[in-house]
């Protein structure tokens, strides 16, 4: 692990669980797609279609005045939508 990967870890191990975590929008197992909250190990929603695994991460985040980070399917971030203000 490099010090830039431990650092972030550091980073979002402060935000979870906390009204700071964001919810990120990424593929799990057998191509679905899912969303987490920070912190957190298991998907808090699963589906087959992209948008609709977005749209969920959007409520979350709306209702919790957050962060929506979307990934592709390699991981990459694509789009931040930010409901914190």
């Amino acid at each position: 692990m490099t010090p830039a990967d431990n650092n972030r870890g550091n980073y979002f191990e402060k935000r979870a669980g906390t009204d700071d975590a964001r919810y990120h929008v990424v593929t799990g197992e057998d191509a679905r797609w899912e969303v987490k909250k920070e912190g957190e190990r298991e998907a808090i929603f699963e589906t087959d279609d992209k948008d609709e695994a977005i749209e969920e991460a959007n409520k979350r985040a709306e209702e919790a005045e957050s962060k929506v980070i979307v990934h592709g399917q390699d991981g990459q971030i694509e789009d931040q939508i930010e409901f914190d203000q």
